[in-house]
């Protein structure tokens, strides 16, 4: 469509605008059509135009409202495998913690011929394992983190949680995702975290027994 003065005006952009039924309500636009979400406020806001005629009802130039995301349609799946991988990666660390059995050996140490533990005992190939494992979780965790937040985008919602917050660590984006989520899909969204809290003491409880039987058997280990 052109303006008056015959220049090609871009549709505008997606957004919150007054509703062109009359509703007095803000409805969304998509950025071509107008869709069947309505906004709860009536806040009004600057709505200028800068230049002649309109889009699908929508002044060019219009500034939109924003003051939150369209809600999803019912039936919209808010879960996918993606999201439960990045929840569920910590039990792989948690799974080899527990083959790891260190055969601590005795070294003496001085003129007194003082038994100790030897430090290198702890590097068997599971503890390797366990290191490149960390590694991979972060890598697996920042790659699935955005592919979620990409296929959320497809689902209809607008803005998700950005991926790159998965830097820091799949706890951060687990929390924020489900968070935006349960927000455009109210009583929806918020499983997520409540595996997370359940990996968490899971993991807790058995890096405590473990750590408790390995400091165990490395005194066990010692000659009295």
């Amino acid at each position: 469509m052109s303006t008056s003065g015959g220049g090609q005006v871009a549709p505008p952009p997606p957004g919150w605008y007054p509703d062109p039924a009359g509703t007095g309500r803000f409805r969304w636009w998509d950025g071509t059509t107008w869709t069947d979400q309505f906004s709860t406020p009536q806040v009004p806001g600057p709505y200028g135009t800068s230049a002649a005629g309109a889009y699908g009802g929508v002044p060019y130039g219009a500034v939109p409202y924003a003051p939150q995301r369209p809600l999803l349609r019912t039936g919209t799946p808010v879960y996918n495998p993606l999201i439960w991988i990045i929840t569920l990666l910590p039990l792989l660390s948690m799974l080899l913690l527990l083959f790891w059995n260190p055969d601590f050996r005795i070294i003496y140490l001085g003129s007194e011929q003082t038994p100790t533990v030897d430090p290198g005992s702890i590097f068997t190939p599971v503890y390797f394992l366990l290191v490149v494992s960390g590694f991979l979780t972060y890598a697996a965790t920042v790659l699935l983190a955005y592919f979620d937040s990409e296929r959320l985008k497809r689902d209809g919602v607008v803005q998700p949680f950005h991926w790159a917050w998965s830097f820091l660590s799949g706890v951060v984006y687990v929390i924020g995702r489900s968070v935006i989520v349960a927000k455009v899909a109210p009583g929806r969204g918020l499983a997520p975290i409540w595996v997370l809290i359940g990996v968490f003491f899971l993991s807790l409880v058995v890096t405590t027994v473990k750590m408790s039987a390995l400091m165990s058997s490395m005194m066990d280990s010692i000659p009295n």
